[in-house]
């Protein structure tokens, strides 16, 4: 967001004022790797600096989760400098939320420390057990990395902040799918800042006006689009399926076109990994390889950053990616993110989302499945609670702060009330760009369909070898999905 990658990922998987975000920012207060997307599934390597503090903090704090006594000395509620550590958002969201915040609260001043996905466990399990760790860290539902069921503990109930700043009626006013993950024990671990949906897929609207092409609907119109950009020297559709969860987006969006609602139900073993909607999805899933609509090599490369990399730099078409691309729909995102993909003149292009071909002809399309990206949890140990727990309100639960997250077009908000403000959102093509992404909020919107909340990680790493294995025709459909099944079965 998923698994947040940013994720590069702008996230990711993994987004007050618009002056705050319509501008080149250069991270005074933000440290670490800018990455260009939104999931939480994306390997990176440990930066060097943290890679120190790991090994240091270990040698001397041992374990996470050591005690987990709240600090008594909760600091002031306005003031003072806090610490603020994640991997999302990327540098230039989390600047112009900080800057929004220091509006409203001048006398906090907050630095963000922006690891990457693979390091961020590593790094955040010593800290939290050390007396030196952040006031404000990421965690995020799911089993993928900065999980609330493993660093919940270390958080301090934030209900009482909530209740304050919006009144006893509080959860009619946030997104449940963002308050419920976030919910550990009875206690509100972490305040969702907003909701990544998957099941999208993002086309360069541009490369098809310019051979000619309708971005397909069907199957078959994938096949003939496909076609024609190979014989352009333009890659089609790109999926990194080395990097297996996002495996895990193409499926579900496989088996929703199949038969909705299965893949969710076999999550909550409803139904079993063997339920010939699942056979199928492998099915199709094994047929966009063998049909050429997956890139040559796409077992082989990362969805970050080699898929988004190709995508952004115009050498793809199409790219399996969800809400959080909804960022590189304004001028400055875009160019941010073509620049990063390595692009020496980065040029901003018309990105829009659509349906998921309907690939089993059976017209169930559309279907968005999501989670909450990341929540903002209190660190117990902080020195600086009162303030902590201002900056984390703020921004999850404040009209200016919710406000900023809508206009970056990274996460949905958690507030309902807040919708991106058009008027000061420079979109780079905003008369076929707007609808789009009203539509796609809206549909997001709609949908109670889980993403990664509730895949644990066995059965994570058991869809992803099930990815892989049918793919390279290593293992058929049904093989796949009878381990699939067997693994799901020794998960209590």
């Amino acid at each position: 967001m998923l698994m947040r990658e940013h994720r590069p990922s702008r996230s990711s998987p993994f987004g007050g004022g618009r002056a705050a975000s319509t501008r080149p920012v250069r991270a005074s207060h933000v440290q670490g790797e800018i990455m260009l997307g939104s999931s939480r599934i994306w390997k990176r390597r440990l930066p060097g600096a943290a890679a120190v503090f790991t090994a240091a903090a270990l040698a001397l704090a041992g374990c996470a989760g050591g005690s987990t006594t709240e600090t008594t000395d909760k600091g002031s509620a306005d003031s003072g400098n806090i610490t603020w550590w994640g991997w999302t958002p990327d540098a230039a969201p989390a600047e112009a939320y900080i800057k929004e915040f220091s509006k409203a609260y001048p006398k906090i001043k907050v630095t963000y420390k922006k690891l990457t996905i693979d390091g961020y466990d590593a790094a955040i399990r010593p800290a939290l057990a050390s007396s030196v760790g952040p006031d404000v860290f990421d965690v995020a539902p799911g089993a993928a990395n900065g999980s609330v069921g493993i660093y919940g503990v270390n958080a301090i109930d934030l209900t009482p902040a909530v209740e304050k700043s919006l009144g006893a009626d509080w959860k009619s006013k946030l997104a449940p799918i963002g308050v419920n993950s976030l919910t550990k024990d009875g206690k509100l671990a972490a305040l969702s800042v907003g909701s990544n949906y998957a099941g999208s897929v993002w086309v360069n609207q541009d490369l098809f006006d310019k051979y000619g092409l309708k971005p397909p609907t069907t199957y078959d119109e994938w096949k003939s689009v496909c076609a024609t950009f190979k014989t352009n020297g333009v890659k089609c559709f790109v999926q990194g399926a080395a990097q297996t969860a996002f495996n895990e987006d193409t499926l579900q969006a496989i088996s929703n076109n199949v038969k909705p609602g299965v893949w969710a139900q076999a999550l909550e073993k409803k139904v079993p990994w063997t339920d010939p909607t699942i056979v199928q999805a492998l099915s199709i899933w094994k047929k966009l390889f063998d049909d050429k609509i997956m890139q040559d090599g796409a077992l082989g490369v990362q969805q970050y950053p080699d898929a988004n990399n190709d995508f952004m730099s115009g050498k793809a078409a199409m790219v399996m990616m969800g809400t959080w691309y909804m960022q590189y729909s304004t001028v400055e995102g875009s160019t941010a993110a073509i620049s990063g993909a390595g692009v020496a003149s980065p040029k901003p292009f018309t990105q829009l989302p659509i349906a998921f071909p309907d690939v089993a002809g059976t017209g169930n399309v559309g279907s968005l499945y999501g989670d909450a990206d990341f929540g903002l949890a209190v660190n117990k140990k902080s020195k600086s609670i009162a303030a902590a727990t201002t900056f984390a309100t703020w921004l999850g639960t404040s009209q200016a702060g919710q406000q900023a997250v809508g206009d970056i077009l990274n996460d949905i908000p958690a507030l309902s009330s807040v919708q991106p403000d058009w008027t000061s959102i420079k979109l780079v093509n905003p008369t076929a760009q707007q609808p789009a992404l009203e539509k796609l909020i809206s549909d997001a919107g709609k949908s109670a369909e889980p993403r990664l909340a509730t895949v644990s990680a066995d059965l994570q790493t058991a869809i992803g070898v099930a990815s892989t294995t049918v793919a390279a025709g290593q293992a058929t459909p049904e093989q796949a999905a009878a381990t699939l099944q067997s693994t799901a079965e020794k998960i209590k």
